[in-house]
């Protein structure tokens, strides 16, 4: 076990997230694949229906890419910084300090508000930082977001 995996607990993101995201997929691959099966068979070429393979393919990858996506996303709230790693193939780690946060922003767009979905950012004083926990209950990100305010607040002050 990992140092960090023996200080907290990393808690997950809502299972809405990933329900939106294969919706999203679904909503864009759809189409195509169907247009790609009954378009040639109309035409009286069902042969030709045979591509239609290649974007239901593509949509099965990336369903299962997906959930992959969705189970790596995690933080962890710590004494002195916040956590938060993503990533399958590319593992991410973004450590945040609550000294040097500057602003936390609590988001949620259309899609978000439909799968009761919030996302926080994190801003600090880096122009690269992306220190992003999408995914999370409102209730929740306003809990993140008011703790994380206090707490950077209170680093700044030197407190």
């Amino acid at each position: 076990m990992d140092e960090a995996q023996e200080e907290g607990t990393w808690r997950g993101v809502r299972p809405g997230l990933l329900t939106m995201r294969r919706l999203v997929l679904a909503l864009w691959l759809g189409p195509v694949v169907l247009a790609a099966a009954v378009v040639p068979a109309l035409l009286g070429a069902p042969v030709w229906s045979l591509p239609a393979l290649a974007p239901l393919v593509l949509g099965a990858w990336g369903w299962r890419a997906l959930g992959r996506n969705w189970r790596s996303w995690r933080y962890q709230e710590r004494d002195d910084d916040l956590l938060i790693s993503r990533g399958v193939l590319w593992r991410q780690l973004t450590v945040v300090p609550y000294g040097r946060m500057q602003l936390v922003e609590v988001t949620s767009g259309p899609l978000d508000r439909k799968f009761d979905l919030a996302r926080v950012q994190l801003h600090t004083a880096a122009a690269a930082s992306d220190a992003t926990i999408p995914g999370l209950e409102p209730a929740e990100a306003e809990r993140l977001r008011d703790r994380l305010t206090a707490l950077g607040e209170a680093r700044s002050a030197g407190l």
